[in-house]
């Protein structure tokens, strides 16, 4: 019995590997250089997943089962109002929190902290100034913000006054949350992150501001609507 259920195991996974090695004949090479990184059936019938490394981190579109066809677009699923090719990428692009540099971060503490968050942000970013407005409306939260002065380098200075006031999160809100940027008072010549975290966010591939990075590891570019923010914030960390 044993073995004809690995038999039949077998015979299944053929036609698999058939499709993923037809995929990856055919479309290798013609992704500017990029190395696949994996192939599986999407979550859509007759539509294949393709996994490959962007300079952003790793990207997905989907294909026919030869690789001929290709749509580089989301699949989202109507009955759950879910993007499935955002969840996805979240998954795919993880890091782990706890190796993040927290000590290298602005802490920003509202309520009991007990929601979590990292985020990779520019004080100039409009973005990043809008979603800090957002993150106004959610209680409860604490959030590790790693500036991230890319949008105007020049002002980075301003950053790192942030890091150099005696009251950084305050500094920080003001200067990048307040209808009108406050340039902190403090020098920007003591010690500071600020070159640091600009390597690691290269590191990372962080791309965009703001970049937020959950709980979980998951990573995602661009803000959220509140409600959004505190369903993905409330959910357990081993459900993601």
């Amino acid at each position: 019995m044993l073995r004809l259920i690995a038999g039949l195991l077998l015979l299944a996974a053929l036609p698999a590997a058939a499709n993923e090695a037809a995929i990856r004949k055919a479309l290798e090479g013609k992704l500017d250089g990029a190395r696949i990184e994996g192939i599986q059936p999407a979550p859509m019938a007759g539509l294949w997943e393709v996994r490959y490394r962007g300079e952003d981190g790793t990207r997905i579109l989907y294909t026919d089962p030869a690789g001929k066809l290709v749509i580089q677009g989301r699949i989202f699923d109507l009955s759950s109002d879910r993007d499935l090719t955002e969840e996805r990428l979240r998954k795919l692009n993880a890091v782990r929190f706890d190796s993040l540099p927290l000590d290298l971060a602005v802490k920003v503490q509202r309520g009991n902290g007990k929601r979590v968050m990292a985020m990779f942000s520019d004080p100039y970013c409009p973005a990043c100034r809008q979603f800090e407005r957002t993150l106004a409306q959610i209680d409860d939260i604490t959030i590790y913000i790693f500036m991230y002065p890319v949008i105007r380098p020049e002002n980075a200075s301003h950053s790192r006054a942030v890091w150099c006031s005696p009251d950084r999160a305050k500094a920080w809100l003001e200067l990048a949350a307040a209808a009108q940027p406050r340039v902190p008072a403090a020098s920007p010549n003591c010690a500071n992150p600020v070159d640091k975290l600009l390597a690691t966010g290269r590191t990372l591939r962080v791309n965009a501001t703001p970049t937020l990075i959950l709980a979980s590891g998951e990573r995602i570019s661009g803000g959220l609507a509140a409600e959004d923010l505190k369903l993905l914030l409330d959910q357990p960390v081993a459900a993601r």
